[in-house]
């Protein structure tokens, strides 16, 4: 792997940091990313399913995911675990991310992880060739491809410091600021960074100068490297040996700092757990002269490092890097208020999921309702029996007469006087747990069943403990020997069309158990809808979680109040037509049973 990251690369961010994640859009933004760099976060504590972000001056929404196991399995392009966590739980999360695997860099923000976890962490790693930056870094960038949340700064310290398209200079550095100072001066005296590294300022890290030296050798873009160490440590004497024995050739200059530090009497901690020398070679003085002696650039003082660059810079006679063409953050933003994730009416044609209306709507397409359901509820393109099942439904569910509680609720509103809208709403409004609603508790309940290997007589006792009859079966005029036709029709489309129907073999068992007890403990037309429609969603390969979630969110009854809808206009429209005069309840119909009020 000679380069860290690329323009494809793409990264899940564990811990909801929203200031570092918008950083790395606007990154993206800015140098016409063509995809976010982030694909998705991982938040275990939030109840949302995804976050909002600016992407220039519009806004995209990034997914959110309870674990890195169900983030890496939905965004399996994601090769880079952005690791945010605290020092309490960075560990945990890197070894499980080394544990699910397919991630070739994993970046770790934290300080202070005890020095033992560390080790082993890292040995892990390396063994399963993955590259660990951190702990205690600020990240890594390949300009114009790639950048890891707040390194580098500001967008306009980016630019100011050419971070926003790559140069020919590969830099490593254990400090975060210090990376970023050294940007500009890189930029001021030569062309910029092709590929930068903040390794990070604990004791026991990752990658080391070597690890990230080696790489920038066989990047093609790299063509010299900048190491700013410092006091602390002995990786710097691996990079002297590197060089001496030739697996490095491309120039290399060096500095470590702390050299102050021979003017003190005691030791002094620079600020990072490892720079801390404990002998005479963990000095930056030593290490700097050793470093000079195997021919490495070395600068008198660190005041002279900006020279020492611009002259191994203009000794390589690279020539001029053109200038990128990049996009503008607009200074003022405003998020959206509502998202619409199934249609846009923003062109020339309104489309449903990506679909002009047009290339549905009319007969010569050949698609129906159950097409158009299918993209505005679902997304997806159902296939032609999928599409026709939902369109059976729909007419199959139309209407039951004039007597049933919605029905009868639009009549009465209807001839109130009120409007087709209005007569409708007060139908619609009875729809629930005991008018339609057995179609969802079908589904539930069936599912749950068949989820949990229930036999039918452990299924009639769970049902019974949870004090709830079995939703879809029974009916009040049909049985055995008088069947419904209409669950007939839809086992018969069932049979002919879907792939396989587990979920309705299995009620089929339940139903030869109840109607043993009783004839007209039948599945009935409820019970068969919701047990088919699960049976379709799994021939379609939706995910049971998915399922479960259609199921929760009222998908099934939504089925049966599009449907019903036909039916109560109809009823409506039937009374409207009439001319029916205004609805009062005979008295004869009602029990009377007034009792005088007693006096408090």
């Amino acid at each position: 792997m000679s380069k860290l990251f690329t323009k494809d690369t793409q990264a899940i961010f564990w811990n909801n940091n929203k200031t570092a994640i918008q950083r790395m859009l606007d990154y993206d933004y800015t140098i016409k990313r063509e995809t976010p760099s982030v694909a998705a976060i991982v938040a275990p504590t939030s109840g949302n399913k995804f976050e909002k972000f600016f992407w220039g001056g519009d806004e995209i929404m990034v997914p959110l995911y309870k674990s890195t196991a169900e983030a890496k399995d939905a965004q399996p392009q994601a090769d880079v675990l952005l690791n945010f966590a605290s020092f309490r739980t960075a560990y945990d999360v890197t070894m499980e991310a080394l544990e699910i695997g397919g991630f070739k860099t994993i970046m770790i923000t934290a300080e202070g992880i005890p020095e033992r976890l560390a080790r082993g962490m890292n040995q892990t790693a390396r063994e399963k060739n993955v590259t660990v930056i951190g702990p205690a870094t600020v990240g890594a960038i390949s300009p114009g491809a790639f950048k890891i949340a707040n390194i580098g700064g500001t967008i306009d310290n980016i630019i100011n410091s050419k971070l926003h398209r790559s140069g020919s200079c590969g830099l490593v550095t254990r400090s975060g600021g210090l990376f970023n100072e050294l940007s500009n001066i890189i930029a001021i005296n030569a062309d910029g960074i092709a590929e930068g590294v903040a390794i990070g300022g604990d004791r026991f890290v990752g990658s080391v100068f070597i690890d990230n030296l080696l790489r920038m050798q066989e990047n093609p873009d790299v063509k010299y490297m900048i190491l700013l160490g410092e006091v602390g440590g002995t990786e710097e004497y691996k990079v002297i040996e590197a060089v001496k024995s030739g697996k490095i050739t491309k120039p290399i200059i060096a500095w470590c700092i702390g050299t102050i530090a021979k003017h003190y009497d005691s030791g002094v901690q620079f600020g990072h757990a490892g720079a801390s020398a404990n002998g005479e070679m963990e000095t930056a003085e030593y290490k700097n002269n050793a470093m000079k002696e195997a021919g490495i650039h070395v600068p008198d003082t660190f005041n002279d490092l900006p020279a020492k660059i611009k002259e191994v810079y203009e000794s390589l006679n690279l020539g001029a890097i053109p200038e990128a063409d990049i996009n503008r953050v607009p200074k003022v933003r405003r998020p959206k208020q509502f998202i619409c994730t199934i249609s846009d009416d923003r062109g020339e044609e309104a489309t449903y999921a990506g679909f002009p209306i047009s290339s549905v709507a009319t007969p010569d397409t050949g698609k129906g309702i159950g097409d158009v359901i299918s993209l505005l509820w679902f997304k997806k393109q159902y296939p032609k029996w999928a599409t026709e099942f939902i369109e059976t439904v729909i007419k199959t569910v139309a209407d039951h007469g004039p007597a049933v509680s919605g029905a009868h609720n639009a009549k009465v509103t209807a001839r109130a006087g009120k409007s087709v809208v209005e007569a409708l709403v007060t139908g619609l409004l009875t729809i629930g747990p005991r008018f339609g609603g057995a179609i969802d508790g079908a589904a539930k309940y069936f599912k749950y069943a068949d989820d949990n290997n229930l036999t039918p007589a452990e299924f009639l006792k769970y049902m019974k403990g949870e004090g709830v009859p079995i939703p879809g079966i029974g009916h009040r005029i049909k049985s055995l020997k008088n069947p419904d036709l209409r669950v007939t029709g839809l086992m018969n489309f069932a049979a002919e069309h879907f792939p396989s129907t587990p979920l309705l073999d299995y009620a089929k068992t339940v139903e030869a158990l109840t109607t043993s007890k009783k004839e007209n403990l039948i599945l009935n037309v409820d019970g068969t809808i919701g047990i088919l429609m699960v049976d379709m969603w799994r021939a379609l390969g939706y995910a049971e979680e998915e399922i479960n979630e259609f199921i929760e969110s009222g998908t099934l009854n939504a089925f049966f109040i599009v449907g019903r809808s036909i039916g109560f206009i109809g009823h409506v429209l039937d009374e409207k037509r009439l001319a029916m005069p205004m609805y009062r309840h005979p008295m004869d119909d009602i029990l009377y049973d007034v009792q005088e009020a007693e006096e408090i």
